[in-house]
């Protein structure tokens, strides 16, 4: 039923081939490795800024993990094109540009150089997924337990099928955007029915 929408004939067939999908189980230190922060900006003592060049991500469940923006020392910047991970929370996020962070925040940087903003989210999911059985909060995940989880994920030849995760995801944004697209035009309508408005 994806035929009222623009999706690519490589997005239409990751669809098709989700049943199908091979999936694997993949420890989280094979895949990444976990870092300590370079230096942890205690929130009581920043300048926290709405707009600003570098986002200063914290233990949030909301708004990515970053709860504004810092200006500090380039040098303590944690990379780009990683996920931050909430020591006690759980919480995981992409963060692609390079960025300052709280208490108790990991960096995991992915070993494989095709690790990109739009597979990540399968990640995110993933790593997200695995944690959900722990009861958050009574212990921080140690960097041991982190590498030590085990996530699934689309496997080709063995390895994870970073491919299929970047079309399968643009293929759900597209369907996410057009329903909101489409939302959005019918309450419009309704609103002008209503209004009698032109």
């Amino acid at each position: 039923g994806f035929d009222n929408y623009e999706l690519s004939r490589e997005e239409k067939a990751a669809f098709a081939y989700l049943k199908d999908v091979e999936w694997g189980e993949y420890r989280v230190g094979d895949l990444f490795s976990v870092k300590t922060y370079k230096k942890r900006f205690d929130a009581n003592k920043v300048t926290l800024l709405e707009k600003g060049k570098y986002p200063y991500v914290v233990r949030m469940s909301g708004n990515n993990g970053q709860k504004g923006f810092i200006n500090e020392d380039e040098k303590y910047l944690n990379e780009g094109n990683t996920l931050s991970f909430g020591q006690d929370t759980a919480t995981v996020f992409y963060q692609e540009k390079p960025y300052f962070t709280g208490d108790k925040i990991k960096i995991l940087k992915c070993r494989q150089k095709q690790f990109s903003k739009k597979n990540a989210q399968f990640f995110v999911a993933a790593i997200t997924k695995a944690f959900s059985s722990f009861s958050w909060g009574t212990s921080s995940y140690s960097i041991d337990v982190i590498e030590n989880q085990f996530i699934k994920l689309p496997t080709k030849s063995g390895k994870p099928d970073y491919g299929f995760m970047e079309t399968f995801i643009s293929a759900i944004q597209k369907l996410v955007i057009k329903d909101v697209v489409l939302y959005t035009d019918r309450k419009l309508a309704a609103a002008k029915q209503i209004t009698g408005a032109d």
